[in-house]
């Protein structure tokens, strides 16, 4: 029979400026040394910690290889970030541009109710 799916492990103690020590069976276990990135889930009113994975940082490279080999620059990269920022506030946020349909003077009050949200 393989591992248990849910298993409990240990009990923990906050320290005074919110850390805590994991039992180092579990962190010899689990190849976690000093410094080790830990992800953090809410579920419901508990916690799950995991350790952040590899595969993360090698899809980040995977992704800056293929960039680099299409020949795509950083910097026409982020030229693409503008448009690409309105077409998603666009679908996100329909209702602050449906004032483009109505004309200048529904555009106009509808800057103006959008400044006054800023504030």
């Amino acid at each position: 029979m393989g591992p248990k799916l849910v298993e409990y492990l240990a009990t923990t103690r906050l320290g005074e400026r919110g850390t805590m020590t994991l039992p180092k069976e579990y962190r010899d276990a689990l190849n976690l040394g000093t410094g080790a990135p830990l992800t953090i889930l809410r579920v419901g009113d508990g916690l799950i910690l995991m350790p952040e994975q590899k595969r993360f940082e090698q899809l980040c490279e995977a992704i800056a290889a293929r960039l680099e080999d299409a020949g795509v620059s950083e910097a026409a990269l982020q030229a693409t970030l503008p448009e690409v920022r309105e077409r998603l506030v666009r679908r996100r946020y329909p209702e602050l541009f449906s004032a483009e349909k109505r004309g200048p003077a529904a555009r106009s009050s509808a800057a103006r109710a959008r400044a006054r949200g800023k504030r």
